[in-house]
This record gives structure tokens, sequence and C-alpha cells, in this order.
């Protein structure tokens, strides 16, 4: 074969591959005169969308009690220390509603937020308040009273396959508007411990400190996702981007920004059992493959799966035909259910395999809502419940609520912590913290707060 036909055959070759690339992708990928393949288009269409969200949060500081004596800031020479201390946060959020002014952002971007400060692409600023926040998906949902404004359509992120090519935009390290592009690296990601509910999609597009509550775009423009976590080794604070992002699936979004809209907090489904991953020895014992569902390790008396009749030893392995991985994998599945739902379970009992239905009930909060102590008022406590990503893992008592300004909140507790011990006593239970903070001197907390321990002094 010639030098010429050998040429010539590579440049057909070349020609075919062009002719089918430019089929497969969107019409918005090439510019207007066709010479330059692009995403500004895309991008440009959707950037209005997308918003910078500042926060401040007022702290109080502990008091040192010789801080508090006037003799000895007089003799050391001491100014008057500041009680409070104001914090500073940066993230992203998207328009969800356009009419109503709706903005998705994560829940950690406002936690303890006491002002919320919302910033469009066209210069305006708008103060936010609230709709409500879900820490277990790590889903909040903001309004601002704004017109004219361009919110994102959703995809069906159910659709996504590893490989597809997305683009993501928020506020990394509070630079402004940044657009970063790369592709799906994976799907279904949990175990993490990052939230209480996992389903992530995993990205390479870079998603830095910033970039929380930004939104994931496939190559339509539409949302995909809410980025909302990165992974660094060590989980250095403040380190960046690696090339593992992740980003909350746009149809859980979906099912959580539906309930804060109705009800401002997240009725969640609960099964009534305690599962376990299948190993190999657990496998063995029970004479299935490894690797496949998650055993029955106990079951509270009176909930769906006790109706159901399921049993402790039962081995769940498909949840409305879906395969079930591990533990994690079912919990998932439930905590995300309307409450009332009726589930199709497939499980496999002394070796046989059998089909039951459960109808899913609503977590039932048994909260203190009463004055446990002077020093308390303003919180409400309870049981960790199963939506906690706490509940089977730690012994202690929940915060519920911590009303903003009251006695709790200026002591420093905050909603969702978990207090582990009172004093230097261990508390298992609301009946065990009550019993333990019944004095009028100083309360020593151990508690829980966003998966650190801590101390927190109440005087």
């Amino acid at each position: 074969m010639t030098k010429l036909k050998t040429s010539l055959i590579w440049l057909a070759a070349l020609s075919l591959i062009i002719q089918v690339a430019h089929a497969a992708l969107p019409s918005n990928w090439f510019s207007n005169n066709g010479e330059m393949p692009t995403l500004a288009p895309m991008i440009d269409q959707s950037k209005p969308a997308v918003v910078n969200i500042a926060t401040q949060s007022h702290i109080r500081i502990q008091d040192n009690p010789l801080m508090n004596d006037p003799f000895f800031r007089r003799f050391f020479n001491i100014p008057q220390q500041p009680r409070h201390r104001t914090r500073q946060s940066l993230g992203s959020g998207v328009i969800f509603d356009a009419k109503k002014g709706l903005v998705l952002t994560n829940s950690h971007v406002i936690q303890r937020a006491d002002e919320i400060t919302v910033s469009l692409t066209d210069g305006r600023s708008f103060q936010a308040e609230l709709v409500g926040s879900d820490p277990a998906t790590d889903v909040a949902l903001i309004k601002i009273p704004a017109e004219s404004l361009t919110a994102l359509p959703l995809a069906d992120s159910d659709k996504l396959r590893v490989g597809d090519f997305v683009v993501a935009i928020g506020n990394p390290f509070g630079l402004g508007q940044t657009v970063t592009s790369g592709i799906v690296s994976a799907l279904g990601r949990s175990g993490l411990g990052i939230e209480g509910y996992e389903n992530f999609i995993q990205t390479d597009a870079s998603i830095n400190p910033g970039n929380s509550g930004g939104a994931l775009l496939n190559l339509r423009g539409e949302l995909v996702g809410i980025n909302t976590a990165i992974f660094s080794p060590g989980q250095r604070a403040g380190a960046g981007n690696i090339g593992i992002g992740f980003a909350i699936p746009s149809n859980m979004v979906k099912q959580i920004s539906d309930q804060l809209i109705e009800y401002g907090e997240v009725k969640r489904a609960y099964l009534g059992v305690q599962m376990q991953d299948i190993n190999d020895e657990l496998a063995s014992a029970f004479n299935i493959p490894p690797g496949q569902g998650a055993v029955i390790t106990s079951i509270q008396k009176d909930s769906a799966a006790d109706k159901a009749g399921l049993e402790i030893g039962d081995v769940i392995v498909t949840v409305d035909g879906q395969k079930l991985s591990n533990a994690d994998s079912l919990r998932n599945t439930v905590g995300l259910l309307m409450v009332g739902q009726t589930i199709k379970m497939d499980i496999l009992r002394n070796g046989k395999q059998k089909t039951v239905k459960a109808t899913v009930k609503e977590v039932q909060k048994q909260a203190q809502q009463g004055p446990i102590h002077p020093k308390l008022a303003g919180a409400s406590f309870g049981n960790i419940e199963p939506g906690s990503r706490y509940y089977g893992k730690i012994n202690g008592v929940a915060i519920y609520d911590v009303k903003r300004n009251s006695p709790a909140w200026n002591a420093g507790l905050r909603t969702n912590d978990i207090i582990t011990s009172v004093n230097k006593v261990r508390v298992n239970s609301l009946d065990d913290f009550k019993s333990h903070v019944q004095t009028t001197g100083t309360l020593l907390f151990n508690l829980t707060r966003n998966r650190q321990a801590m101390f927190l002094i109440l005087r």
C-alpha cells in the first residue's frame, strides 16, 4: 500500500470520527460558526441560576471566671474580653423555583447562621430566610424576595451513567462564580460517613471549599446534583480538590425539597430494624452467597417490620426490586421513602426465599420540651432517632431543636448536637440525661457535633 493510499484512509477515518462525535454531542457544544467546540452557550444560560451565599453567626465565648473578676483584670491590666465573636462562611446555592424565590443549598452552608446573604450574578443581593433544612442528607432550602430569577431544570439523576460529562458551578474559596468540568466517576457512593443518608454522585470536576451547595450540570444545562463534599488525604481542613468530589443526586434533592416546602422538615420513614452487613463468616453461617443483602439483628416492637412479620436473622436481599449490597443501602432506601409508603422486600429465612410487604411509618420523636434546667431553656431533647447518622453507633441524647437567643442557644448548644456525658457521667437515654442535670451548679457536657467531640461548660 502506497503512502498516498494510507494517508487517504487515515483522513477518511478521521472525517468519520468527527462526524460521529458531532452527531453525538449536544447542539450547544459547537459555536455558531461550527469551528470550535465550546460549552459557553450552556454555561451562559445556566450561570444566572447559581448564586453565592455568605453567612454570619454570632458565637458566645465561654467565660473564664477570672476574666469576670474586676480586681484580677485591673491587677494584670487585662481589658474586658468580648462575650461574642462573629463567624463568617461562604458557599453556593441553586435557584430551584424562580417564581417563589426558592434556593437550594447544603444544610452545612447555612447551619447555625444568624444572617444569610444571597448574591446573584447580576449584582443584586438579598437577605434570605430559612424554609427548612435536613442535616441527615445535607439539603437546605432558603427563600429570597427577588423577581426576574432564573431557575435550573432538574434532570433525572437515575439516568446518569459513569462516564457522562458534567460541569460544576460554584464559589470556590470566595473567588466568585467559577466553572469546572469533568465526568461522572462513580454512582451510588455510600458508607463514607459524610452524611446520615448517602447516595452520592462521584465526579472529578473540581470541587473546592465554597463550592458546597453549587450546581452539578449535564451538558444540556440540567441540574443532576448539588455539590456537597470533597475527599482529601487526611481530610485536612481547607484541603483542596484532588479529583474526588461528591454531589447529592437531583432525584434525592427533589424528594427532600418537596417535604421541606410542605412541612419545613423531613418526615422520615422508619422500618423498625437494626441491620448488620453480611461478611464471609455470616454468609457461611446463613448458607447464602457473600456480599448479598443485610441481616436483621433487632426489631422494634409494633414497628412496620414487626407488623410485616420480619424476624431476627432474616436477610433482606431486595427492596422493590432493588438489590441491597449492605445495611447502609437499606437504611438509605427506607429513609428516603414517603411516610405511609408500602414496600416489597425479598428475604432469605433459613435458606429459603420469601417476599413480605411493609408499610413504613414516621419516626416518632419523644422529645422533652419542658424546662429540664434553667440553663437549657429553649432546647428540646430526645433519644437518638433511627434517621440520625449516630443511631446505633454512639449512646447519648440528641438535641432536636434550639431556639435562637434562648439560654440554651447562648450557652452554645445547637440543633443535632449529641450529648454523651453530663459532669463526666455517661448518659444513654433521655431519662438518664434528665436525672443528671438536676443541679443548680455548673454543667459540663461532652458532646458530638459534626462527627467531632468537644466539651461545653454551662455556668
